[in-house]
């Protein structure tokens, strides 16, 4: 039922993915502006832009995870609600997942096409490294996302908390880009195994901690 309600709130309001959208648009014209026709120089940094704007979306969109709970309490009548409360971070956890993981497949022909770069890569790794980068921001989002919903400015708390846990994700998924990328192919499962590990680590702990946030 959450997952219904937020998808249904998200396709009426729009506020979320949309967001995300229009911040990444923004980060591609700012980059095709700056560089202008020198593209050269664009190929070193070409796979940080992507991650870099992937992040600071991702931050906007998991930033919105509980705006819909707040007002009038509706959080609270959730965690009220009969049931286990690790299935509403669970529930959160995967529709932001989904926006995310669907803004990076929107998003990512429009890095190649607007900032001229060729696609000579691999397709599978790619997409499972976009999958992977995702969860690794939601994990890590919905749990400080959480921890900060019922703090005075915790929006603007969410970006400074967020930003140095998921440099391990930016790290490894502009690695295994830059491999996936790259011509000859390199092999990014190395780091898509370092990614596969942090997701796993902070799919468990919002779970596990979930229950503590709520009592303090």
């Amino acid at each position: 039922m959450i997952v219904y309600k937020d998808f249904l709130l998200e396709f009426k309001m729009k506020d979320s993915w949309v967001t995300m959208m229009a911040f990444v648009v923004m980060v591609i014209f700012l980059f095709a502006f700056a560089l202008g026709a020198d593209w050269r120089r664009l190929d070193a940094i070409f796979p940080g832009i992507i991650w870099m704007a992937y992040l600071f979306a991702g931050i906007l969109g998991v930033g919105r995870t509980y705006g819909h709970e707040l007002p009038e309490e509706a959080l609270t009548g959730l965690m009220l609600a009969p049931g286990e409360r690790t299935w509403i971070i669970a529930a959160k956890m995967f529709v932001a997942f989904c926006f995310m993981f669907g803004m990076e497949l929107v998003a990512s022909p429009l890095f190649f096409i607007l900032l001229n770069q060729s696609w000579s890569g691999q397709w599978v790794p790619y997409l499972v490294t976009l999958a992977l980068g995702a969860w690794g921001f939601v994990g890590v989002g919905t749990l400080l996302s959480a921890l900060s919903a019922n703090v005075r400015g915790g929006e603007a708390l969410l970006p400074v908390l967020m930003a140095p846990l998921a440099v391990p994700v930016i790290i490894t998924a502009v690695e295994a880009t830059k491999a996936i990328l790259a011509s000859p192919h390199q092999n990014p499962w190395g780091w898509l195994e370092g990614l596969l590990a942090y997701d796993v680590i902070f799919s468990a702990l919002p779970l596990l901690l979930y229950e503590y946030l709520w009592e303090v």
